[in-house]
């Protein structure tokens, strides 16, 4: 029985390129207006870091059931740990942090990639994945996730003084906001079945590149190119054949070249607006500012 204070708000459990925690505001002012009135079921086809489902499973008590679907499957049984088991994935990362933080700076490295080339090795049961998960994420390089084309997670070490590995307090209050939350692991398509008058997506895939060295599309092996831009976008078309509304995010090509329309043409039957981000547009530090990123939606009430 899980015996917290709870009065403390999840927030996303791991740091993850691309989250929303930024553009909340947004995303508020683009749901319909009748959102806090009407019982509906809340999905996300790419739940990441879970910065918008956290948020907004705790703004709107109207929602009585939420669905989460990702690929990566080591992110989704990270999730399904801590919403089953979250005091043995606690006492799991107290025993990891405990070990790590007493090293030295080239002992740490060690212990790191020991731990990576575990979590690679696939062998590991679900809380050590978990707990592995979240201890690379938390001391990995700028809190990448990146794999290989062997699909091995490949991010190298970071070098923080006193990194927060096991944030207990977060994690209960995580678990229970997932109490609420069926949690399923595939292709952002299966998520299809749950479309329908009372449904609501929000649609945060990985992002179109802006520029070579800017691509975050190697989060999952397969990667996701601009065909699966295009099937997301008739994943687009079906949900909405079907009655649920959507909000789509994506990077805005017309930061690097005003005259590219790839998105405004494949979405042109939806509604695109152009938000402002703080955002990485390439591996130098001084490409990170302010960018403008799209939203699109087939919300009336935008």
């Amino acid at each position: 029985m899980i015996s917290r204070e709870e009065s403390i708000s999840a927030k996303p459990f791991v740091k993850w390129v691309g989250g929303k925690t930024q553009l909340l505001n947004e995303i508020k002012n683009t749901l319909p207006n009748h959102f806090g009135q009407k019982q509906i079921t809340y999905i996300e086809p790419f739940v990441g870091g879970g910065a918008v489902l956290f948020w907004i499973l705790q703004q709107y008590p109207n929602i009585e059931r939420a669905v989460i679907n990702d690929i990566n499957q080591e992110l989704i049984c990270t999730y399904n740990e801590i919403k089953n088991n979250v005091e043995s994935l606690i006492a799991e990362l107290f025993k990891i942090q405990s070990a790590y933080i007493g090293l030295t700076e080239e002992s740490r490295k060690d212990f790191y990639l020991s731990k990576r080339s575990l979590f690679n090795s696939k062998h590991i049961s679900p809380i050590e994945t978990a707990a592995l998960f979240i201890f690379l994420n938390k001391t990995c390089f700028n809190g990448l996730y990146r794999v290989n084309s062997k699909g091995e997670f490949n991010v190298p070490h970071g070098k923080y003084k006193n990194p927060r590995i096991c944030d207990e307090d977060n994690l209960i209050a995580v678990s229970r906001i997932l109490q609420r939350v069926d949690i399923i692991c595939g292709d952002f398509a299966k998520t299809k079945c749950f479309a329908g008058p009372y449904s609501l997506y929000y649609i945060d895939p990985p992002y179109k590149p802006l520029t070579a060295t800017s691509s975050f599309t190697s989060y999952a092996k397969g990667g996701f190119d601009d065909n699966e831009q295009i099937r997301l976008r008739d994943f687009c078309n079906d949900i909405s054949k079907k009655g649920a509304l959507f909000i789509a995010s994506n990077s805005d090509p017309k930061n690097i070249d005003p005259k590219e329309t790839f998105f405004d043409t494949i979405y042109n039957k939806f509604m695109i607006k152009r938000v402002s981000a703080s955002r990485m547009i390439n591996s130098d530090a001084s490409g990170r500012g302010s960018i403008s990123e799209l939203m699109i939606s087939n919300v009336i009430s935008i």
